[in-house]
């Protein structure tokens, strides 16, 4: 099991027991002009598409088709959220995701100048690490205990390291990246009424980005980007101060541009100038919120 996945099952259980012990809630046992919540996520994602191409001249590849994507990998988010007079709420927002495959290419493929795949012969093994870091602000503008319409804005902070390697460890390719992502959020959630399910409510949360100049992208050259990050959810208020719920998201983005040649400052960095990657993925977690 992986270690981000033992960890999300060891916040569950934890928030779970916490929140058990206190019949007032766990965090904010006062009516304060402060309130502060912890979130946490753990599931699967499917990966439906997933393309990606590292030199103008160089290979397509395509992830799911024939870089071992095809199947489900573990999933996990982890939130902290301060609101400000019922109003006003910054969140953090941790999201791990490394996939990694081992495959055999049927035809040699070349990425960033290297050529892997012998016909067959030759193993590959591939890792996508794309975690990111997401700080997001956002005010309600619905006065109301039962529901939230909330609108903001979002800076999210790319980490990218997407690796090709032989098995034999002869050959490798590297591309890595950090840099900041702006990007607009929206949320809506409602509490219904009524006792037969305790605190049973409805929620969206939608964060969107697309760019195509240097100066949005935080980047030293144009390039165009683009994610969305959209979920829908369902839960309820087993004990208080603690909800679970099932949560449904579609999660994506791209990045297609060329850098010049002196913009290279680390030797991680692809050789190529030239990438283009998009992915579409869907995911389905159980998470609970400890208010």
């Amino acid at each position: 099991m992986k270690r981000s996945v033992r960890w999300t099952i060891a916040a569950l259980v934890s928030l779970l027991v916490a929140s058990a012990v206190s019949a007032e809630g766990f965090i904010n046992r006062n009516d304060g002009i402060l309130d502060i919540e912890a979130v946490a996520e753990t599931g699967f994602v499917k990966v439906w598409f997933h393309e990606i191409q590292i030199g103008e001249n160089d290979d397509v590849i395509d992830y799911v088709n024939e870089g071992g994507q095809e199947i489900l990998f573990p999933f996990s988010r982890f939130t902290t959220e301060l609101t400000i007079a019922d109003r006003h709420t910054v969140i953090f927002l941790y999201q791990p995701l490394e996939i990694s495959t081992q495959v055999r290419f049927d035809e040699p493929q070349t990425v960033d100048g290297v050529t892997f795949g012998d016909g067959g012969v030759e193993g590959v093994n591939l890792t996508y690490g794309f975690p990111f870091y997401r700080t997001s602000y956002l005010y309600d503008f619905a006065a109301s205990d039962r529901l939230e319409l909330a609108a903001g804005i979002s800076l999210q902070l790319r980490n990218a390291s997407i690796r090709f390697e032989s098995a034999d460890g002869t050959e490798i390719a590297i591309s890595q990246d950090l840099g900041p992502v702006p990007i607009i959020k929206i949320r809506g959630e409602y509490i219904f009424d009524g006792d037969r399910i305790p605190g049973a409510f409805v929620g969206l949360e939608a964060d969107g980005f697309y760019a195509s100049s240097a100066f949005i992208n935080g980047a030293e050259f144009d390039f165009t980007g683009s994610i969305f990050d959209a979920s829908l959810r369902a839960g309820f208020e087993p004990v208080t101060g603690m909800e679970v719920f099932l949560n449904f998201r579609a999660l994506g983005g791209g990045a297609s541009g060329t850098r010049p040649d002196e913009n290279r400052d680390f030797w991680s960095q692809s050789r190529s100038g030239f990438t283009d990657n998009f992915l579409v993925s869907t995911s389905l977690t159980l998470g609970a919120r400890l208010k």
